[in-house]
């Protein structure tokens, strides 16, 4: 299965992404993930990409589209995939589909929309804390830490990232609509789109997205 996830920030859809991944049998393929991996090792692209992500703004195309073309055409992902974070604009989603034509003469099956309201995102997004030392994430309302302000797994240090901020998460969701709901309508127009509630208990969102994909699955066809 040639799977896209999209949705606004907030949705899940890391969390998600994991989930179904492993239920399909496919790579996850996160540009986040990426990105902070580039952040944290501090190479020129992560250097580069964090000037954006700290602004709540998108990286640009140029910075993120070899790395995608050059993921995919890694041997786990020939047979399938998931991606999380890509494309996330209708010219990237064009660029996939080059790409997948050029690499694999394929397409993709199904693109999965997570769909939530904006109070529900800065709800989820301005509660979470993150690890100085280990970067796990905890959240104030649905998984907090025992002893306020620190991490229980290491004693590090818990804090409010740049980008869970809430004058930032305006400004993503402001960029999201702008930028990436075109998507939304890009893939309905192909017969792709299936959209799913993300709202409620994360293995409800995941049996829901579950269901929703068995028409597209090997067995299914």
């Amino acid at each position: 299965m040639r799977l896209v996830l999209v949705g606004p920030p907030g949705a899940g859809k890391g969390t998600q992404a994991q989930f179904i991944a492993e239920h399909v049998g496919v790579p996850k393929i996160s540009t986040g993930d990426i990105f902070r991996a580039n952040v944290s090792e501090g190479t020129p692209l992560g250097l580069e990409a964090k000037e954006y992500m700290d602004r709540g703004d998108l990286v640009p195309d140029e910075v993120t589209i070899d790395m995608v073309r050059n993921r995919l055409l890694e041997k786990d992902a020939v047979g399938g995939f998931l991606l999380d974070g890509f494309p996330r604009t209708v010219p990237q989603a064009e660029t996939l589909d080059d790409i997948l034509r050029e690499s694999a003469d394929s397409k993709l099956d199904v693109v999965l929309e997570l769909v939530v309201d904006n109070e529900e995102v800065v709800r989820r997004l301005s509660g979470r804390r993150t690890c100085r030392t280990c970067n796990h994430i905890w959240h104030v309302d649905f998984d907090p830490p025992q002893q306020d302000g620190i991490c229980d797994l290491d004693g590090g240090e818990l804090f409010q990232r740049d980008d869970d901020k809430p004058a930032t998460i305006e400004n993503r969701l402001e960029v999201y609509d702008e930028q990436t709901a075109p998507l939304i309508a890009y893939y309905a127009g192909r017969g792709v789109l299936v959209g799913i509630d993300a709202t409620g208990p994360v293995d409800d969102v995941t049996l829901r997205a579950i269901d929703a994909l068995r028409p597209y699955s090997a067995a299914e066809r």
